[in-house]
């Protein structure tokens, strides 16, 4: 056998002493009740032997308190239950002979004895049961009566030797079969027992296996009933919903993940398009109020007959594979340089058109003779036309070189703070008196850049600011620390539609100022205009994409481009008919911590 087997057959027999010091405590039990009834009945004079069977009863007692003391500490519990055995068929051998010997009634005893000791011991100890057994009782009775022993007041009654021996042997035969009957059965029980115990530890490792797996796996596992109703919810489940077990438990599956049951009964029905798996993508916002993508995936939970039992729904956080689904397609936008050249050299096109049609007409008008007034008109309006379309195609090309060329960053240390209030200086001018400017400004805050290009960042937000609220509104320029956490860290650009983490805009312009070491510079340019349409915040950072009648299309293009080559990011936050929030977030220089 193995350690871990001999391990339980010790722990098992040590369980069997438990139960034959039981057993002998009931046996001296029932011998003192038939000793007092025995002696009530001879009236305390009829058997001589009485008091015999009382210390016998003491001695019983005695050897049960013992061997209850020491059962914990044997080294070899077989042994010691061996010589309890032996105890017991003393103990009874002792009463039979001081209650009458082969007329006693405490002979069935030695049955018992034998009968508990082939149950908690092997074959063995059956014949060292029985034997001690026969012994004691083939003892006491061919004492007793052949006179070798005392009869303690008894007449002996006279039997030949042969049927002493019969009635022996009888007698030592029975206790012989109800050994190995009681020792069959118990063998048996303990095979029954030893294969259930095996069962049983097989279906705990099972079971734990399944609850470590479930716990250990990297996705969201639900469960639920034909209802709907959540019966099972495992830790990745928890910490992706912000949810624990036991508040899921018991709840709708729509009530816990919005859509997520279209999901089920389309996956269930194969009526996800084409998609066989049974996949599929849903937005979803946790207890933490974070903005997340789920890829959920559904299928039929059945029993063993092939009845529906429930679902089974996995889901994962997909936010970061969406957000680099749409990081790629925007790169792949920038990356198509033969389509923009193509745009550039149409938009070069018609101006060039304009001004050559222009200045064609000029020379013709030279030589015709017309009016000095009308010519001199004429002229006036088609060298204005030359010259707005020259300052066109030249502010088209500026901004076209600054976008696709970048300039080398010559960086240097500079107060943030200081270039906002340069540009609000700038744009007195140029602002609507209706228009409300408020300035924010930690002159704390120093970050490590080109204060040219970065002059012409923030003049490009402060008028997008200024155009989208027409004649009347509020500006708010904010300068400030931002403690460094995973959704406020210099990283690639991006919008709020393009980031599902992002959270809303009261988040995004009402952030707590960092105190703590690690920390991000923060400008914020709100205003408070109409707002930028969903479909429209897709596009914004996209060259060439304008709103505009007369712009470019390559301003906030060309910003994300030279925040990018700061090693910094920019997002949106925006709502219809409230307003819009950019975030430029850059590292803070060392000697601004």
């Amino acid at each position: 056998m193995t350690p871990a087997e001999d391990s339980r057959v010790g722990e098992m027999t040590r369980t069997g002493l438990g139960w034959l010091i039981g057993a002998r405590l009931l046996l001296a039990g029932l011998s003192l009740g038939l000793a007092v009834i025995l002696d009530r009945l001879d009236g305390g004079h009829g058997n001589p032997g009485i008091l015999g069977v009382y210390w016998t009863v003491v001695a019983a007692f005695t050897a049960t308190i013992v061997s209850a003391l020491m059962v914990s500490r044997t080294p070899n519990p077989e042994r010691f239950a061996m010589l309890q055995v032996g105890i017991d068929v003393t103990i009874v051998t002792s009463l039979v002979y001081f209650s009458g010997a082969g007329e006693s009634v405490f002979t069935f005893l030695y049955a018992l004895v034998v009968l508990y000791g082939a149950l908690v011991l092997d074959r063995r100890g059956v014949g060292l049961s029985v034997g001690l057994a026969a012994f004691g009782y083939g003892l006491v009775l061919f004492g007793s009566e052949l006179g070798i022993l005392p009869t303690l007041g008894l007449e002996p009654r006279s039997h030949s030797l042969p049927v002493l021996g019969a009635y022996w042997g009888f007698y030592a035969g029975a206790l012989l079969v109800l050994g190995m009957l009681a020792n069959t059965l118990s063998a048996e029980l303990r095979r029954t027992g030893a294969a259930l115990d095996r069962r049983t530890y097989d279906l705990r490792r099972l079971r734990d296996l399944h609850l470590r797996t479930v716990e250990s796996i990297g996705s969201g596992l639900v469960t639920t009933d034909v209802a709907g109703r959540i019966t099972s919810f495992n830790p990745e489940a928890e910490r992706i919903t912000g949810v624990c077990s036991a508040k899921a438990v018991g709840r709708s599956l729509e009530e816990l993940i919005p859509g997520a049951t279209q999901v089920v009964d389309d996956a269930i029905r194969g009526r996800i398009g084409r998609r066989i798996s049974g996949r599929d993508r849903i937005p979803y916002r946790n207890l933490r109020d974070e903005a997340l993508f789920l890829g959920l995936g559904a299928s039929s939970l059945r029993d063993e007959a092939g009845e529906q039992l429930g679902q089974v729904v996995i889901f994962q956080d997909v936010s970061n594979v969406v957000a680099m689904e749409q990081e790629l397609r925007q790169s792949e936008r920038l990356a198509a340089v033969g389509e923009m050249a193509a745009r550039i050299a149409h938009e070069i096109r018609n101006p060039l058109a304009s001004i050559s049609g222009s200045v064609q007409i000029l020379q013709s008008s030279c030589s015709a003779p017309s009016s000095a007034a009308s010519e001199e008109s004429e002229r006036e309006q088609l060298m204005g036309i030359v010259v707005r379309e020259v300052d066109r195609l030249n502010d088209l090309i500026g901004d076209f070189l600054l976008y696709s060329r970048p300039a080398p960053l010559r960086t240097e240390e500079v107060d943030l703070s200081s270039l906002v209030e340069e540009i609000a200086k700038m744009s007195e001018g140029q602002t609507p008196a209706e228009i409300r400017i408020a300035l924010e400004l930690d002159h704390d805050v120093r970050v490590i850049a080109d204060p040219a290009q970065l002059k012409a960042v923030i003049w490009n937000l402060w008028n997008n600011a200024i155009q989208a609220m027409g004649d009347t509104g509020y500006l708010v320029a904010r300068v400030r620390r931002l403690a460094t956490s995973t959704d406020s860290h210099p990283g690639p650009s991006k919008s709020a539609a393009q980031d599902p983490r992002a959270g809303d805009r009261n988040e995004s312009c009402d952030d707590d100022d960092g105190t703590s070491a690690d920390w991000v510079a923060l400008l914020e340019i709100e205003d408070s205009g109409m707002g930028i349409t969903p479909d429209v915040q897709e596009m914004i950072f996209e060259p060439f994409f304008t709103t505009k009648r007369e712009g470019t299309g390559l301003g906030l293009a060309t910003v994300q481009r030279i925040i990018e080559q700061h090693g910094g990011s920019i997002e949106v936050k925006t709502e219809i008919g409230e307003g819009t929030c950019f975030r430029v977030l850059m590292r803070g220089a060392e000697s601004s911590r």
